[in-house]
């Protein structure tokens, strides 16, 4: 029977996937080696399993001890994944730039999340990477693994990554492209592909804000590059010791808003709802794509899952805040969809008067306009519960059936806030052009808006 003995050995042998619609006119094969489909949906769960094993050799750890780790969230549930398993306790300190989702996951998994500001200096006693070391002296029986800086990180993608790209490639692969975090994934895969191959190239993917780029392309730690980006996963403001800059070829940088459009278009173009690394990533792979040949067969590492961003990059609000999204308005709407006269009709009309006029012009909602401006509604679905109730009512006036006016807005209204407004009681709102004329969107409008 092939039955795992506990969680922690499903971890590895991700799928290598073909990119196809994003990448059709990439002159090579792109593949995406797809790490959510590690048992805690993102590929720390190799290194943290490894740094806990180490530990336990090295006699770090102790029995019923508390695993204490700085952590943007994956490596946390990882960590906890093995916790659970070998019966320790976890405290997880991470920073307030991550995703709410992600802290909630990890108090799923049992673990105690800390939450530390994100624009201090690592040095800094707030710092997340402060409090971490300072909790692994107070509490005792305590390891602080230490990601950045532990060796074992790059060792599991030496011992596991590397190998199975090289076996699912046939060793065919030409160009490896990773985002550049706490430099584990990258330099622990690549370690081992050069060793097959060394005219293998390693493309790095940073961020603009992180001062990684720079360091691999002069030597120098310049303060001056670091400033605040929203980017999760990747990026640094110092650089760990799990680098090896000798094993990496380049290094390109993405805007914040170009990494989360590109992870959006993956999982609706390719169907692979990946984190925010895996859009940087294969952003950074377009920004490069003239650098290719046909005979390239080129290896993405996509890290962890899209629901852990679900509050952010794949929030439209969250998106249009940051300028991330064009701003859709009641304007544009309008404009999109024509500007034709607003079909209203007065009070002393009667209701099948105003059938005829939604049949004619195959509408679901009339205002209902007075000489003094808009005084209510009639809908599709109000007018047929009202016929089926009393048939009679057909030649009664509109001023009989009114429903609610429909909320006016300003004209320049965000889409965001018109889906807000329409709902089960108001089938549409009203805003004015700049004429005077009024104007009329309804759910369907919003909803072809937002889809486009």
């Amino acid at each position: 029977m092939d039955i795992k003995n506990n969680i922690l050995e499903t971890i590895g042998n991700t799928p290598l996937i073909r990119l196809n619609k994003i990448t059709k006119d990439f002159p090579c094969l792109v593949a995406a080696k797809v790490d959510y489909f590690n048992p805690g949906n993102s590929i720390k769960d190799r290194m943290a399993l490894k740094m806990v094993e180490v530990a336990e050799q090295e006699g770090k750890i102790k029995p019923g001890g508390t695993i204490i780790e700085g952590t943007s969230g994956n490596t946390g549930m990882g960590l906890a994944l093995a916790a659970v398993v070998k019966g320790y306790k976890c405290i997880f300190v991470t920073t307030d730039k991550q995703s709410k989702e992600k802290a909630d996951i990890l108090k799923a998994v049992g673990a105690e999340v800390i939450v530390c500001p994100t624009n201090v200096l690592p040095e800094d006693p707030q710092s997340y990477y402060s409090v971490a070391k300072r909790l692994a002296k107070e509490v005792p029986n305590s390891y602080h693994m230490n990601q950045y800086d532990n060796l074992a990180n790059r060792l599991a993608h030496y011992e596991t990554t590397g190998p199975e790209i090289w076996k699912q490639t046939d060793g065919k692969i030409t160009h490896l492209v990773c985002t550049a975090g706490t430099g584990g994934t990258i330099t622990g895969t690549a370690m081992y592909l050069k060793e097959k191959n060394p005219a293998i190239q390693i493309w790095a993917i940073d961020v603009y804000g992180s001062l990684l780029t720079k360091y691999f392309r002069t030597g120098e730690t310049d303060m001056k590059e670091v400033h605040p980006y929203i980017s999760e996963g990747f990026g640094e403001d110092f650089v760990p010791l799990n680098y090896d800059m000798r094993v990496i070829d380049y290094f390109e940088q993405v805007t914040d808003k170009d990494g989360a459009i590109m992870a959006r278009r993956l999982a609706k173009e390719e169907g692979l709802f990946c984190g925010y690394s895996a859009g940087s990533c294969l952003q950074g792979l377009l920004q490069l794509k003239n650098k290719l040949t046909s005979s390239d067969l080129v290896v993405c590492i996509f890290h962890d899952h899209g629901s852990r961003y679900v509050g952010k990059v794949y929030n439209d609000q969250w998106m249009i805040e940051r300028g991330f999204l064009a701003v859709k308005t009641f304007k544009d709407v309008i404009n999109a969809r024509g500007v034709n006269t607003l079909v209203t009709i007065g009070p002393g009309k009667t209701v099948a008067e105003a059938v005829e006029l939604m049949k004619k012009y195959d509408i679901e909602h009339i205002p209902v306009i007075n000489g003094m401006g808009p005084i209510g509604s009639i809908s599709e679905g109000g007018l047929f519960q009202k016929i089926f109730d009393n048939p009679d009512i057909k030649n009664s006036k509109i001023a009989d059936v009114l429903e609610p006016v429909f909320p006016l807005v300003d004209f320049e209204t965000p889409v965001e806030r018109l889906s807000h407004l329409i709902n089960r009681e108001n089938g549409a709102v009203l805003a004015k052009d700049e004429g005077g004329n009024f104007h009329i969107v309804t759910k369907y409008d919003v909803i072809q808006a937002l889809g486009n």
